[in-house]
């Protein structure tokens, strides 16, 4: 299964210069994260992986989402473990499979971030809303 999002991503993979303009993309439609510069890393059904905790939960639910679904986040709760240096790696993994639905769920997203070293100074869990797409 592949979402618009996920598609993208795997084609501009083939050009040297792929992830850049891909995180670049991201940001052209979410102009918020612009002003973090994100780099997406990898992404792929059921993961992604960045240096932002939002943005990393958001692009892995859309890049998994199934089709008539939609996705909202509704909370988040975070730890800060360790000071934060340099460039940091964000990655966003389901609590569980990401599924068609007839109702509406939660599904938590845990994202750990963690310095050059692989020291996790930051941890969150976001609370995502999926529902069937009206």
């Amino acid at each position: 299964m592949s979402t618009p999002l996920l598609s993208l991503y795997n084609r501009l993979q083939r050009w040297p210069a792929g992830t850049w303009l891909f995180s670049r993309a991201v940001c052209f439609k979410a102009p918020y994260f612009a002003s973090i510069a994100p780099r997406i890393t990898r992404l792929e059904h059921g993961r992604c992986e960045c240096n932002l905790a939002e943005l990393t939960a958001g692009l892995m639910v859309d890049a998994s989402l199934p089709k008539g679904m939609r996705w909202i986040p509704k909370g988040m709760q975070v730890q800060y473990l360790a000071k934060a240096r340099g460039t940091l790696q964000a990655v966003a993994l389901p609590a569980q499979p990401i599924v068609v639905a007839a109702e509406g769920y939660a599904l938590p997203v845990t994202v750990s971030v963690r310095d050059r070293a692989g020291t996790e100074v930051f941890s969150a869990v976001i609370d995502m809303w999926l529902s069937p797409a009206k």
